[in-house]
């Protein structure tokens, strides 16, 4: 009997303690019960965020606190600048224009990241620029963003720092507060080990200022409505109460292991299918330089569909990988390595891996990805 085994980029597989608090009876909201579970949340994302800003929940998938944050950030007319170095880069100018802002679009070579003086250019030459929309791990190709570098240039200039962190945040190092970044988006579905249904978004004080003073229609997604609701530990709709409980689960579990400890234990994992991948005659899609420890993007020889990698894995074998997106599709695939996997996963991914290429006609001796990560590992 196959079993499931998730090594998409998101959603990821939930461990058995998070399954059973899913599983708990639920409570209502708006009772002292939710309130002492809604104030561990916030108090635990903190941690994660490495921020003491404000953290508002939201209920959606990433996407939503994407919204969110162009919404109450900027007026329609106002002018930001976003970075589309692949899907996820775009989305945050398709949100821009939905709104009426002008994107300062810097596009960038997919599986390469944006050099941070590209931004300083723009800023240094157009200082009504209000807000800079950057992605920390592109999943569509697999690229870490320098956060740190691009929050250098930013910081001391009148525009607000945002960073797309939905998949990367608990994964790759992102340090809030130390770097100067004032707003970061996240979601449930990647690193914190959750089905999707929470979006998390933290503002510092300066970004703040523009919700304030924001022109853009909003009602669901009004920050405003939610720090006044925080304010008496609640939230001004209806949350998703049964993943905020298990969120506290995932919260205890990743501060019980140690941020540091999970960077580099995603870190080794992603090394592991990194070297086993090019074992196999296969290459990394992205630059050497910008790897990201979320998901690793492999690049398949012209004579092997993609498409049929993914199906086979996971019609024949259970095992979900992600194909290509936009004109990566059935070039590459895409393998995570975040929230909860280990060795053993990644082990067996790549025995399913190599079994699929074998049969898709792919000429290598079989067994050598697995001993290339597996001398990872032991290391």
């Amino acid at each position: 009997m196959k079993r499931n085994l998730l090594l998409t980029p998101g959603p990821t597989q939930i461990p058995p303690e998070i399954c059973a608090a899913l599983g708990r009876p639920i409570i209502h909201h708006r009772t002292p019960q939710f309130q002492e579970n809604l104030k561990e949340a916030v108090e635990g994302l903190k941690h994660v965020f490495q921020t003491k800003n404000d953290i508002y929940l939201l209920t959606s998938s990433g996407t939503g606190a994407m919204e969110a944050a162009v919404c109450n950030l900027l007026s329609p007319g106002d002018k930001a600048i976003t970075v589309e170095g692949g899907k996820f880069g775009e989305r945050w100018s398709e949100l821009c224009r939905s709104y009426g802002v002008e994107p300062d679009v810097i596009k960038v070579t997919w599986g390469k990241a944006v050099d941070p003086a590209r931004i300083k250019k723009i800023l240094d030459t157009h200082k009504d620029i209000k807000a800079v929309f950057i992605t920390q791990s592109e999943t569509s190709t697999g690229v870490t963003t320098d956060v740190e570098a691009v929050a250098r240039v930013v910081r001391d200039t009148n525009a607000v720092l945002v960073v797309d962190a939905v998949s990367g945040l608990g994964v790759i190092d992102l340090q809030m507060d130390n770097w100067g970044v004032d707003v970061v988006v996240s979601a449930s579905h990647k690193g914190f080990m959750l089905p999707p249904g929470l979006a998390f978004i933290s503002v510092s004080a300066k970004a703040f200022k523009l919700v304030e003073t924001s022109k853009s229609p909003r009602y669901y997604f009004d920050l405003r409505k939610s720090k006044e609701a925080m304010a008496d530990v609640d939230t001004p709709f209806t949350p998703a109460i049964g993943i905020v409980i298990a969120l506290n689960e995932s919260l205890r579990r990743i501060k019980q292991e140690g941020l540091q400890n999970l960077f580099a234990c995603y870190a080794r994992l992603a090394s592991g299918t990194r070297e086993a991948a090019k074992a196999l005659g296969l290459s990394i899609f992205p630059d050497e330089s910008c790897l990201s420890n979320v998901l690793t993007a492999v690049k398949l020889p012209a004579e092997v569909d993609g498409n049929k990698v993914v199906k086979i894995m996971r019609d024949t074998y259970g095992i979900s990988v992600a194909g290509g997106q936009d004109t990566l599709k059935g070039k590459i695939i895409r393998i995570a390595h975040m929230g909860c996997v280990d060795e053993y996963d990644i082990l067996t991914g790549i025995a399913c891996l190599e079994k699929v290429l074998l049969k898709l006609g792919h000429k290598f001796t079989p067994g050598v990805g697995i001993a290339a990560a597996q001398k990872v590992f032991i290391t």
